[in-house]
């Protein structure tokens, strides 16, 4: 799967504020990631990412359903 910057991901397990969503802020070998929820910013290596990922919400925050 192709995944680009400012895309918002769903992950597989929530982060501890509760939120399951994810902003893509940098890809390459490894993924930064910006918590939807509480804005926590993480770096994960890219085999890491792509099994931690459920699916692709979409291309930024403000197509997430309010």
């Amino acid at each position: 799967m192709h995944y680009e910057l400012n895309q918002v991901v769903e992950l597989k397990k929530p982060h501890p504020c509760g939120s399951r969503t994810w902003l893509i802020v940098r890809t390459g070998i490894d993924f930064g990631l910006k918590c939807e929820g509480c804005g926590h910013r993480v770096l994960i290596p890219r085999k890491n990412f792509e099994r931690a990922v459920k699916r692709v919400v979409g291309p930024d925050a403000t197509s997430l359903p309010s």
